[in-house]
């Protein structure tokens, strides 16, 4: 998917321009607007810190698993439910919402260099865990789980919980979605108010379309849009935000996987009125 250049203002200072503005168009990716109502800035409360190692390599990795109320309360279920679940053959089926960091190195009490992450839960539902052996065991294993999806790691399942050690390191903000992610479908434009923003016709599709995805690709029709000039296009790990100015269009959407930020592109066909953005999946 190219954008034909003929296409594009044929005076040289402007495609100049073109072409930076489609350098920088992810540049703010990960970087919502804290004002956003979707999400928030948070410094989470310790909680536990667990103790594995990375695999092959055996290196130690600790695991700060945090507690904030500004994370959503998963669904109510009960130590019976739990049982059944983790016996089924799609635990998947039960999420828990979660915000998970970054690596940071940090020291060992032997002075050794080591990796830790922070995971954050809902304050009430890690009360929950502490409180029950099987539930503690439960979101360590999500834990796990998560951070082998969006980091690319294989963990050891022998773990070890520190008792005297809520967290390794020293706690940082997190920046936090509010609100579950939405099932993401082909949406058509809605009638509205001249002063007020449209929500402009958007497909996903998943490539490929039949087993693990590889790339989500966006399509976003802004007819009226004569130049990507106009365009602010913020993209995070699980989020898509577009608005065309001035007032013109104005997309939020939660995307159904984690994506390779760093790695997207965005092209605009001034033709078409199409914005195409081509993300890579890292995690389903």
């Amino acid at each position: 998917m190219t954008t034909d250049s003929s296409l594009l203002n044929s005076e040289l200072e402007l495609q100049q321009e073109e072409e930076l503005y489609q350098q920088l168009l992810l540049q703010t990716m990960g970087k919502m607007q804290t004002d956003n109502p979707d999400s928030k800035v948070i410094r989470p409360q310790p909680g536990m810190c667990v103790k594995t190692l990375s695999e092959p390599s055996k290196q130690k990795v600790f695991i700060n698993i945090c507690q904030s109320n500004a994370v959503p309360l998963p669904p109510e279920i009960s130590r019976e439910e739990l049982v059944q679940l983790l016996q089924s053959e799609d635990p998947s089926g039960y999420r828990v919402p979660m915000s998970i960091g970054e690596p940071h190195t940090e020291i060992d009490n032997n002075s050794q260099g080591c990796t830790a992450y922070d995971v954050v839960v809902n304050q009430e539902f890690f009360h929950k865990c502490q409180d029950d052996p099987l539930f503690q065991q439960f979101i360590i294993l999500v834990s796990l789980e998560g951070l082998e999806n969006k980091h690319d790691l294989e963990l050891s399942r022998d773990w070890k919980v520190l008792k005297n050690r809520k967290f390794l390191g020293s706690v940082s903000e997190q920046n936090i979605r509010t609100k579950s992610r939405p099932v993401i479908q082909e949406l058509q434009p809605q009638e509205n108010s001249p002063s007020t923003p449209k929500r402009p016709e958007f497909t996903l599709l998943v490539e490929p379309p039949a087993g693990d995805p590889e790339c989500l690709i966006a399509e976003i029709k802004l007819p009226g849009v004569s130049s990507s000039r106009s365009l602010l296009l913020d993209l995070g790990e699980d989020r898509l935000v577009l608005t065309a100015r001035p007032s013109l269009f104005h997309l939020d959407v939660f995307l159904p996987f984690l994506v390779d930020q760093e790695n997207s592109v965005a092209q605009y066909n001034g033709s078409t009125q199409i914005l195409t953005v081509t993300v890579p999946v890292v995690s389903s």
